[in-house]
């Protein structure tokens, strides 16, 4: 019985051997999030004024955009690229477009917004 349990212990470490090579695996794509969890205009999160979200420029036309002011009847947004100046202004739960790129604004409580990206076509 002792060799049975070490055939299942071998097993059992190859198992784990090889869902921890698997795991890392899994984590080599976010090396591509190192510009931004939004930088394909997919993302949800928090923001407050000031805040800066990189984005892919190629996609979007500019490479990031900046939170100018948070309230309860509005956010501000504003992007630059090649001498061309962006800026929108949108209440809480409407959404605004600057270029491609979607932003939903879900809530605003306080000083922070709750934003959502998405990108569009046109």
């Amino acid at each position: 019985m002792t060799t049975g349990m070490s055939r299942r212990a071998a097993n059992t470490a190859a198992t784990l051997t090889l869902a921890g090579a698997l795991g890392l695996g899994a984590l080599a794509p976010a090396a591509n999030a190192a510009n931004g969890p939004c930088y394909d205009g997919r993302c949800k999160t928090t923001v407050t004024a000031g805040k800066s979200i990189k984005v892919n420029s190629k996609k979007f036309g500019f490479g990031k955009f900046k939170v100018v002011s948070v309230s309860s009847r509005s956010v501000k947004f504003s992007a630059t690229s090649s001498g061309v100046y962006l800026n929108a202004s949108v209440s809480p739960g409407g959404t605004v477009k600057l270029n491609n790129l979607k932003i939903w604004v879900k809530s605003v409580s306080g000083k922070k917004a709750k934003i959502q990206l998405f990108p569009t076509k046109y």
